[in-house]
């Protein structure tokens, strides 16, 4: 079987992706093998190929939403089995014993190899993962959809399970993107009342068919005012500066400020608004392997699938720029073509 593998890369900043051929050594004892079937595209790959949180070790082969079927299985390899339809998000692998992974969060380890940094992800005709982030596709997902599933929603998912979320919760959703579509359905399938802000009057309409009960205007004070002191948790998916002041007053007592976009500068919160609700302020990156089960489940159950727009790998650079220009409609998948170019 040839090693030899297509791919699409990044060769430097600022350059459009070009066809790039490299070579897999031999399968570790504990990797898996996948053959890349659709992957989808994140705002992170477009802050990797542009070096946005420093310079990325070029040639880069993003990708970090995958779904395939397994062709090969190390040695050591458990609990997958060859033909198998999986996928693979953000890790690639982690470390395994420092104390972070021995108690099963593995997404914080320290040394955790991200899919897409220093390693070549999914916009390439096979990419390799460990056993343990690669992770079953339950049979009632459609496969073509699934693929933000295993960044976006698992980001957007796991605060909900890590932060005793209760159906009966009054959950708010700051941003109705690629994440944030998908926090508006995962929160309406788990029972809460959602509640969605946004600067876009134009999203108003769409945020309701997602599931949102109301839509409040996050630019307007007098719409900010109708929340104060209601909602149990305000999930920040957006990565632009907010008003913190406001946001923190829409929670009740207990009430939680989560943040999973990449805020670019720091954020003024009022220690006042802290103590005196006994409020929180939080963040957290992608999930744990047994999260990312968890929410396969929950989403093949429920039917929560991202609203998708498909380009063929083929056209890569038509759909990063489709990104770029902020039309995507809410998430973008590519359909692996190699065998037509």
């Amino acid at each position: 079987m040839s090693t030899r593998i297509q791919s699409w890369a990044a060769m430097a900043k600022g350059q459009p992706l070009s066809p790039y051929t490299f070579e897999f050594g031999p399968l570790g004892a504990d990797e898996v093998e996948v053959v890349v079937e659709h992957c989808g595209l994140c705002h992170s790959d477009l802050s990797v190929i542009d070096s946005e949180w420093g310079e990325s070790p070029y040639p880069v082969v993003a990708g970090h939403e995958v779904i395939g079927r397994v062709v090969a299985l190390g040695e050591h390899a458990q609990g997958l089995k060859l033909g198998q339809r999986v996928g693979i998000g953000w890790n690639a692998s982690s470390c395994m014993h420092c104390q972070v992974c021995l108690g099963g969060e593995h997404q914080l380890c320290r040394t955790a190899q991200p899919t897409i940094m220093g390693h070549h992800g999914g916009f390439a005709e096979r990419v390799r993962a460990h056993w343990l982030w690669t992770a079953p596709v339950p049979e009632g997902l459609d496969a073509a959809k699934a693929g933000p599933l295993l960044c976006g929603g698992i980001t957007v998912f796991s605060p909900f399970l890590n932060f005793d979320i209760k159906p009966t919760h009054r959950v708010g959703v700051v941003g109705i993107g690629g994440l944030g579509h998908l926090a508006i359905k995962f929160a309406k399938a788990w029972g809460c009342e959602v509640t969605a802000f946004t600067s876009s009057e134009s999203k108003r309409d769409e945020a309701m068919q997602m599931g949102a009960h109301r839509v409040v205007s996050s630019v307007d004070t007098a719409s900010m005012k109708s929340v104060f002191g209601q909602l149990d948790m305000v999930l920040v998916t957006v990565n632009v500066m907010l008003n913190w002041k406001d946001l923190m007053r829409t929670l009740r007592p207990n009430g939680r400020l989560h943040v999973v976009g990449v805020v670019p500068q720091p954020m003024a919160i009022e220690a006042g608004v802290l103590i005196g609700g006994q409020r929180s302020v939080s963040g957290s990156p992608t999930g744990s392997r047994q999260d990312i089960d968890t929410m396969l489940e929950f989403a093949a159950r429920h039917g929560v699938v991202p609203q998708t727009e498909h380009f063929p790998m083929s056209r890569i650079n038509d759909a990063l720029e489709h990104l770029r220009a902020g039309k995507a409609r809410y998430r973008v998948v590519l359909e692996a073509d190699f065998a037509q170019a």
